[in-house]
């Protein structure tokens, strides 16, 4: 990604040489992962112990300095707050033991987001410096005919960029409360790139949420239950996740949308120590998602979906 986006999006790479691709595309053949850097190399892998048992660090980095470092570790810290919904969606209990354990554990994935996001992460750095190296080649006007990977394959290949989309955690929590991002009658756009991005995730990862997809319907056993309490939990745990996507929506209008429109204007320039952006602030991204989505239009249907779920009294 440092190749390739070094002089901006308007310098960015058409082919990447052999002495790089090939590699790159064998050891990905071996993860079952894209050859592209994802949520899952850049945040899940992503950490080292700087003193032990306590503070932690990035194994790689890019440009961006202390904001690159705040924004891989505060995505982690979303990632390790919703370990203990995973184990209660692992455990053996009943399902209704489940659903009432639930609601704090969902909760708990919206905090570090909220809050330390913004304590760490500078938006001029993000938007002007860090952002870029994160976008793909697929669905960015920026690389329109994809990327070369010499050695590999004469026509260029497409690739999404890495997305929180691409959270195993969040597709787990879908499929576990039976959230549906489809418009009645028919697929969208949002619910056709969230199926693709499971193709990001490390392969066990994607048979874990496959898993979940498979197993008996808990929407189903809460509504056939009858019990009041149960419904009540269930909503609760939809709601939190409502809120969670609606806290993603406000960071990004402040780290995208604002910090665009500071750069434009020429107050949006990187804090000291980051360095200066590579070539101008991206333009031709400012309405994509480093995956490709379209950026708000996705956020807002996902969250909008995801509100759809709660059980009617």
């Amino acid at each position: 990604m440092g190749y390739l986006w070094q002089e901006g999006e308007e310098g960015a790479v058409k082919v990447l040489p052999r002495n790089l691709a090939v590699p790159f595309w064998e050891v990905s053949q071996r993860l079952g992962l894209p050859p592209i850097l994802s949520h899952a190399d850049f945040v899940l892998a992503n950490w080292k112990r700087k003193t032990p048992g306590r503070n932690l660090d990035p194994i790689i980095s890019l440009p961006g300095g202390e904001s690159l470092r705040g924004f891989i570790l505060v995505t982690l810290l979303v990632e390790k707050a919703a370990v203990p919904g995973i184990k209660v969606l692992r455990s053996r209990k009943p399902a209704g033991a489940r659903v009432r354990a639930l609601p704090r554990c969902c909760h708990l994935s919206a905090q570090p987001l909220h809050r330390e996001q913004t304590d760490y992460v500078d938006p001029a750095v993000f938007y002007s410096v860090i952002r870029i190296f994160l976008s793909g080649w697929r669905d960015n006007p920026a690389m329109p005919h994809g990327l070369v990977y010499q050695g590999v394959s004469e026509e260029p290949l497409a690739y999404s960029g890495g997305s929180a989309a691409q959270s195993s955690v969040l597709h787990a929590f879908d499929e576990l409360l039976g959230i549906r991002h489809s418009e009645r009658g028919g697929e969208n756009p949002a619910a056709a790139f969230l199926h693709r991005m499971r193709d990001y995730m490390p392969p066990p990862h994607r048979a874990f949420v496959e898993e979940i997809q498979r197993a008996p319907s808990l929407r189903q056993h809460v509504l056939s239950s009858g019990n009041g309490k149960l419904c009540a939990a269930f909503n609760q745990c939809v709601s939190a996740l409502t809120d969670f996507r609606t806290h993603h929506i406000a960071i990004v209008t402040k780290y995208i949308t604002t910090a665009a429109a500071k750069a434009k204007a020429g107050r949006g320039e990187p804090a000291d120590g980051a360095g200066p952006p590579p070539g101008k602030p991206p333009s031709l991204l400012e309405a994509k998602g480093t995956g490709g989505s379209h950026i708000f239009r996705f956020l807002k249907s996902v969250r909008d979906t995801t509100r759809e779920g709660m059980i009617s009294a």
